[in-house]
């Protein structure tokens, strides 16, 4: 499996509520489109598919991530949001596919708190930074809104964004625009996690901690594939730098798993067999603190 194909599967899963998904997906890529001058072709590190289904299945979606806020008590912060305004400020393809995961997450603590006062705003700027980088087409920006002020069935939502992806991912591929589906997935994971960090800062709240420090494999993952593109873009590269800075922290971190017995459960009107590990984390409060720090300045850097 390509790292392009590696990049929107785990986009599908990071970027899961697109908040308020994806509807009007065509499977047609339209060849028509200009390539931007900021694409990255040749991606030539490969990583197997054991790897990709282990990440997939251990990364915190935005929705995850801001069920968990909830459960936490903490109230709705738009000041910890990336304000819409700044949508002028991202000029170049790595920017806007980064920002452009970072409003997809922001739109997934939205809708999970139903703020339908400010999700049109969110939903605008994604159009616009996915018109940007030339993949609007799959966006049917009227659904949307529909859907996020009706509050759509989640679930229903999730089947239709990783539809969305799929066609994305397609066209991108097509495009030999791997750099760009990197940057969404990065940038979607990173405002997941800074929307916790600062959370934990004013709740202290075990679970999200515990969360936080599950991400240690993630953040290994995402910095190979990462540096796949480091050495053509120096927006990749900057940002290497900023999550290598939040690696060295985590390598201080313990995370175990405790393997438990299977259980038969009902999903879907079907009995399915789950396996039931236990993940064990061990991180400090001083750890804690530290990734906070370095999180934000990564994260600062992608809204910047």
């Amino acid at each position: 499996m390509n790292l392009k194909k590696i990049a929107l599967a785990v986009a599908a899963v990071a970027f899961v509520n697109f908040v308020s998904s994806c509807s009007g997906c065509s499977g047609n890529s339209n060849s028509g489109f200009e390539v931007d001058k900021d694409s990255v072709t040749g991606a030539t590190l490969q990583i197997s598919e054991g790897v990709v289904n282990d990440m997939i299945q251990n990364i915190s979606s935005p929705v995850e991530m801001a069920n968990q806020i909830k459960k936490s008590g903490a109230g709705f912060s738009l000041k910890i949001l990336n304000p819409t305004d700044n949508i002028e400020k991202y000029q170049t393809s790595v920017k806007r596919a980064l920002n452009l995961g970072i409003y997809s997450a922001d739109l997934g603590y939205i809708n999970t708190f139903n703020k339908n006062s400010v999700v049109v705003g969110y939903l605008t700027a994604v159009k616009n930074l996915a018109d940007g980088i030339k993949v609007g087409q799959f966006l049917d920006i009227s659904t949307l809104t529909r859907m996020a002020k009706n509050n759509t069935n989640l679930d229903s939502l999730k089947q239709l964004s990783v539809s969305c992806f799929n066609d994305m991912d397609r066209y991108l591929r097509q495009q030999n625009r791997s750099n760009v589906s990197t940057a969404i997935v990065a940038g979607a994971w990173l405002e997941g996690i800074y929307i916790s960090c600062s959370v934990i800062d004013q709740t202290n709240d075990e679970d999200l901690i515990n969360r936080l420090g599950e991400q240690k494999e993630i953040v290994n993952i995402l910095l190979i594939v990462l540096k796949n593109y480091s050495a053509s873009s120096k927006e990749f590269k900057d940002l290497v730098e900023k999550i290598q800075e939040v690696k060295q922290i985590y390598d201080g971190v313990r995370v175990t798993t405790e393997v438990g017995e299977p259980e038969t459960v009902e999903q879907d009107g079907m009995l399915v067999i789950v396996q039931k590990d236990k993940t064990h984390v061990e991180i400090t409060p001083e750890q804690v603190k530290e990734i906070t720090e370095k999180i934000k300045e990564a994260r600062e850097y992608v809204v910047k």
